[in-house]
């Protein structure tokens, strides 16, 4: 959403419930641009929704709104089945409905993106990569709330015709990411001289994908994609998790000394998550060869810029976090 205003001439529509990760500071300079308006709506309220479609008429909607904490998901599935599987057919009702009364012309410009996850895939082995035609094989709460949204996107545009391309991405991280992730957590537990909590061995390994780049691949797919068709999206920077953590503390070692000692002494293995995927690594040849996207970021430059924002707006982190979320440890399966 920064991106398009910052980067294009549309007017973006932010439709957001505002659960304890969402926050209107994280809309930066955009939030009161003038081509920028916000309604607090949660998606599963199809009038309220509805009222969204019927004010502003979109030409597009990109749909990223979803319950995305694994270990959360563990704790308290109901919310994602909730949100990501009924909020997305509520959306998916209401874009249909949008997109019906539209005139012939607005019905060929009109593109819907559902947003997902490389999760839905399940676990990878040693080696290989998810393509577009990898099984769906999800493995927790969250990947399975997901893939049930992905299936009903999919049935919606061969059903009845309505014009959405689905996206698949690896792991996100970057400025404004909400500090129960594990780049934004490692970040603010070191200045703060806590342990890091580094699960099982840190052996399980995830692709990085810089979130500007993300941003740059929806508005591509928005702009080149075919209805109907799926785009993974991943940076092709496979990393280790305990890699991940020694990373982010050579940089803080190098841009924040702490004079207690090098931050990798507070590295402390915890008991892994149930059933935590070994690997996850993503295959976007199609993307780059249908559509045309690059990242320009590969995980070195990336987890620089991303560190050295944290550390430029560390009361952005305390303000987002003073709510719901102190940094304690979930997913143990324990409230579920």
């Amino acid at each position: 959403m920064r991106q398009l205003i910052a980067e294009t001439d549309h007017t973006v529509v932010n439709v957001d419930c505002l659960t304890y990760a969402g926050n209107l500071e994280s809309l930066a300079e955009a939030r009161a641009h003038a081509r920028h308006r916000f309604h607090r709506v949660d998606i599963c309220d199809a009038p309220a929704l509805r009222a969204v479609f019927e004010a502003e008429r979109p030409d597009a909607v990109i749909h990223l709104a979803a319950e995305s904490h694994v270990d959360r998901s563990i704790d308290g599935p109901g919310d994602f089945v909730r949100t990501n599987v009924v909020g997305t057919f509520t959306l998916l009702q209401e874009a249909l409905r949008h997109w019906r009364a539209l005139d012939a012309a607005g019905r060929d410009r009109f593109r819907m993106i559902h947003v997902s996850t490389d999760e839905v895939f399940g676990a990878l082995g040693p080696d290989g990569l998810f393509t577009e035609t990898t099984p769906y094989q999800p493995s927790s709460p969250y990947s399975a709330s997901k893939a049930g949204s992905d299936h009903l996107a999919r049935a919606w545009q061969h059903t009845y015709g309505l014009p959405v391309m689905v996206t698949n991405c690896s792991n996100n991280y970057g400025p404004y990411q909400f500090p129960e992730k594990l780049i934004p957590l490692v970040i603010g537990k070191a200045l703060a001289g806590e342990p890091l909590p580094v699960y099982g061995k840190g052996e399980n390994v995830r692709d990085w994908l810089y979130v500007d780049d993300h941003a740059r691949a929806l508005r591509d797919v928005l702009a080149r994609g075919v209805p109907g068709e799926t785009y993974n999206v991943g940076g092709a920077n496979e990393r280790k998790n305990l890699d991940v953590v020694r990373a982010i503390c050579a940089l803080l070692d190098e841009l924040r000394p702490d004079p207690a000692g090098p931050h990798e002494r507070l590295i402390t293995f915890v008991t892994d998550r149930p059933g935590h995927d070994f690997r996850y690594a993503i295959d976007s040849d199609k993307l780059r060869r249908e559509v045309g996207w690059r990242p320009r970021e590969d995980f070195t430059s990336g987890l620089r810029r991303t560190v050295e924002w944290y550390l430029a707006n560390t009361e952005w982190s305390a303000r987002v976090t003073s709510g719901a979320y102190r940094g304690e440890r979930l997913g143990t399966g324990a409230t579920a």
